[in-house]
């Protein structure tokens, strides 16, 4: 099968890339504290997620609690857990669907066309899932960055970037690199095997048949007769 470095490293960074949706979901450093103003001396740090709030004192203790109300939740959080729940399912969807597609995988099928087009549905997913990561890490960002110029937010409020959110970004690209490395071998793929068999070349159309004419047919016959006399 031509072309096997390229869906290897697809599915590599696919790997990496359902590895860092998962850390994405589950890390609390998604909104930071920010520290505004002259004061250098930093007691706590506040992180908050999508499912736990932290907070760690004097970088010595670290408290993490649960949300407690699904309900009570802001909708644009509820919203974000539900995007990244669905990108961690794509994403690992997408890896099973790749690896049934190796050519050493037999269990699938040994037809190079089928295995293409696995690889190819895998790379879509994977974009897929690189799609529904960036959306709640970009709104969440830019809700992030509007409450932090926004004067009448007080200063204990406001919060920065957390180390999630690049994290997510991060993920995206890979995400979307590995995703088109597949998709680009079952391209190329099936260019190959057009240029291996190629299409059948058109047969020229045969003409009809010419009716024959009652003196053509007379003019048979009479020399068939002088063919039979001639041997009696």
């Amino acid at each position: 099968m031509a072309f096997y470095p390229l869906q290897v490293a697809g599915l590599v960074l696919g790997f990496f890339g359902m590895v860092g949706t998962l850390a994405t979901t589950l890390l609390p450093q998604w909104r930071v504290s920010a520290f505004i103003g002259s004061n250098i001396i930093i007691f706590e740090r506040i992180w908050e997620g999508l499912w736990m709030n932290c907070i760690q004192q004097a970088r010595v203790t670290l408290q993490c609690k649960f949300y407690d109300s699904l309900l009570a939740l802001p909708p644009v959080l509820e919203a974000a857990r539900a995007l990244m729940c669905v990108a961690v399912a794509l994403s690992f969807s997408a890896l099973l669907i790749g690896i049934s597609g190796m050519k050493q995988i037999q269990c699938t099928s040994t037809d190079e066309r089928v295995k293409a087009y696995l690889l190819g549905a895998s790379g879509v997913l994977f974009i897929l899932t690189g799609i529904f990561v960036l959306i709640p890490v970009s709104w969440t960002a830019n809700i992030i960055i509007r409450d932090f110029y926004n004067p009448a937010i007080h200063v204990g409020q406001k919060r920065e970037l957390g180390a999630a959110l690049f994290l997510g970004w991060l993920t995206v690209a890979v995400l979307f690199i590995g995703g088109g490395l597949l998709c680009g071998y079952c391209c190329c793929n099936r260019k190959q095997r057009w240029r291996r068999y190629p299409a059948p070349a058109r047969l020229a159309p045969r003409a009809p048949p010419v009716p024959c004419t009652n003196q053509q047919k007379n003019a048979t016959g009479t020399a068939l007769r002088k063919t039979s006399t001639s041997y009696v």
